[in-house]
């Protein structure tokens, strides 16, 4: 009877093997332990990169997901996935989420300026504003408006990670500026005055925050679906890029910015590879 092929060798079998030459490699091959290759680790995935809170920050105590509030502009829904440098999902860690309406103001702030340089109050409300639990995959899912714009910045989301009463993260999800660009001026609950002149390519937060807080953003039935990972390490001290101290509480300066961008060079401006 031939002998079964996944029957570890005799004794005397792997002396015979040995005094042969063959050693390891044919005692592995012959035998169902034999120990299997080495997996190489995987290589942690990067951090996401912290931002500035910003002057507009408040926590509203509003546990939701539709943040809305009957605010007029493009359906967007918005989706973090919060997970460690190696990849593994971290339920049970809130996120907050907040940011403009399609005209550029905040909820909950007098001072700031609209498109026509008018003092507008938001005091008291809480549009645009809540928090949401990372389900058992990460995600913590928002429905809300595409957000405008303001003098000085690119469009943006902001977001906090906090775990208990620790604060993670504290940054921004940059949005395409191509889509941006398109809704903007096309649409009447965002169209402004002014000429968006900050973009992605030369927003200062936006640049140095760079690829890791770039959204993904994905047309979707009666919507734009808007991704991001915000990878966190769970053991670090949290930290943010400073605001200015006793900065009011209205959009950043206008530095750096361009010169005004108007035909082709606004089309490279927006369009990434796009070359004049």
């Amino acid at each position: 009877m031939p002998a079964n092929p996944a029957r570890p060798p005799s004794a005397s079998r792997r002396r015979h093997l040995l005094a042969m030459g063959l050693g390891g490699a044919a005692l592995a091959t012959l035998s169902r332990t034999a120990p299997a290759a080495a997996q190489t680790p995987a290589a942690p995935l990067p951090l996401t990169a912290p931002t500035t809170e910003g002057p507009f920050y408040f926590d509203p105590g509003k546990v939701r997901q539709d943040i809305t509030e009957g605010q007029p502009g493009v359906p967007l829904e918005v989706r973090f996935t919060v997970v460690d440098t190696a990849g593994r999902p971290l339920p049970g860690t809130r996120v907050d989420l907040w940011h403009c309406n399609a005209a550029g103001v905040y909820s909950g702030y007098a001072g700031q300026v609209d498109d026509h340089d008018r003092r507008v109050s938001t005091r008291g409300q809480t549009f645009l504003r809540g928090s949401q639990p990372a389900g058992a995959d990460g995600v913590a899912v928002f429905q809300t408006i595409y957000p405008g714009w303001y003098v000085g910045r690119a469009t943006h989301l902001h977001m906090k990670v906090i775990d208990g009463n620790r604060t993670m993260l504290t940054t921004q999800c940059f949005l395409p500026d191509a889509l941006s660009e398109y809704l903007y001026t096309q649409l009447p609950a965002y169209r402004r005055r002014r000429v968006r002149q900050t973009l992605n390519s030369n927003d200062g937060i936006a640049l140095r925050a760079g690829d890791t807080t770039l959204g993904a953003v994905r047309e979707a039935s009666g919507r734009y679906i808007a991704t991001l990972t915000l990878v966190v390490d769970p053991a670090a001290l949290p930290r943010s890029e400073a605001f200015p101290p006793g900065a009011p509480p209205g959009p950043p300066p206008d530095r750096g910015q361009m010169a005004s961008l108007d035909g082709a060079a606004r089309v490279a401006a927006i369009v990434p590879g796009t070359k004049l």
